[in-house]
């Protein structure tokens, strides 16, 4: 019997888009992804991410290659036919429906036809599961961020799709609330066990709810793996800088190395594996941001975080010394 966690539940192969005569914006593109897990496509604005997302859905067709869903060719298949659902950048609920009103109107789109009575039992159900059951005779505009995101998510769950796109849901939300959703969202697609994929160009939001992250750049992609491989053993410079702060150096064997700012502690002089002066300090609460002038290399600055409470002490102009805890060879 087929272990269904590892069934591929997308295949992206050797997928090719272009806008016109320009670049390809999807160059030769191939992607697994696994059923039931949550996949990001990260990368920065015009590298791909939502080219795919749109391709993935129906609202794109490749210029070459395939996509299939549960092994079967989405070529040429409506997008209302594929089993995909999909929340938008701005949820783009309808603001003279109530909830209840903006997911049945999802249901209007179903190759299966449904019963008023049979609609109403499949609102409740999807609405009761994200906790939104007591909003469903409110409009948006009556809804904060999170229960709008909820009534989006249930209009795309609504008809069991066996993938969910969702395309930079959390972008406009304010940083603590988009914290908070954040976490949410990891709760509801780990109950419901929907294979899910997710663009975003946050690598705080691709690290925190990703079982699988693809790096993306120009169409290509980099680097596919876990949130913990991509962070910590990056394949590229690229990727290195751009899934958090990265710093650059050249160890004994004159080799390219990367040290993230909290790879760093601080040591004695004659321990130290870096020897610089504290041109700026920045407090961000829990740890103190250094920049520092490398002693070995006066235009290198390295940027390394400290507890706070270990660097209190420290000021501008003042000699310090680092100590290398963790380093990736790129």
């Amino acid at each position: 019997m087929e272990n269904t966690k590892d069934k591929i539940a997308v295949k992206i192969d050797n997928v090719s888009f272009s806008y016109g005569k320009g670049a390809d914006a999807v160059k030769n593109f191939s992607l697994e992804i696994k059923n039931g897990k949550f996949t990001t496509l990260l990368g920065p604005s015009g590298c791909g991410k939502t080219t795919l997302l749109r391709l993935i859905a129906g609202f794109l067709e490749p210029t070459s290659g395939s996509i299939l869903i549960d092994d079967k060719n989405q070529r040429g298949i409506e997008p209302n036919k594929r089993q995909v659902g999909m929340v938008f950048q701005d949820y783009a609920l309808f603001p003279h429906m109530s909830v209840e009103g903006n997911i049945q109107y999802a249901a209007r789109f179903s190759k299966q036809k449904f019963s008023k009575e049979e609609q109403s039992e499949m609102i409740l159900e999807i609405a009761k599961s994200l906790n939104i059951d007591s909003l469903l005779s409110r409009r948006p505009a009556e809804l904060s961020g999170g229960q709008q995101q909820r009534a989006a998510l249930a209009r795309a769950l609504i008809l069991k799709p066996k993938v969910l796109l969702m395309d930079e849901p959390l972008s406009s939300l304010d940083a603590k609330l988009r914290e908070r959703v954040r976490e949410e969202l990891k709760e509801i697609q780990q109950q419901l066990k929907i294979t899910t994929i997710y663009v975003t160009h946050d690598q705080d939001e691709a690290l925190s709810l990703s079982d699988e992250i693809a790096v993306l750049r120009n169409g290509e992609l980099l680097q596919k793996g876990s949130p913990h491989e991509i962070y910590f053993s990056p394949s590229s410079a690229f990727t290195a800088d751009f899934v958090g702060r990265a710093n650059f150096l050249t160890n004994e064997k004159n080799e390219s190395i990367m040290v993230r700012p909290e790879w760093f502690s601080l040591s004695q002089k004659e321990s130290a594996d870096i020897t610089g002066v504290i041109k700026s300090t920045l407090f961000l609460g829990n740890r103190t941001r250094l920049i520092i002038e490398n002693s070995a290399s006066s235009e290198q600055n390295i940027t390394a975080d400290i507890p706070t409470l270990e660097a209190q002490n420290l000021q501008k102009g003042q000699d310090v010394f680092l100590k290398i805890i963790h380093k990736c060879t790129i």
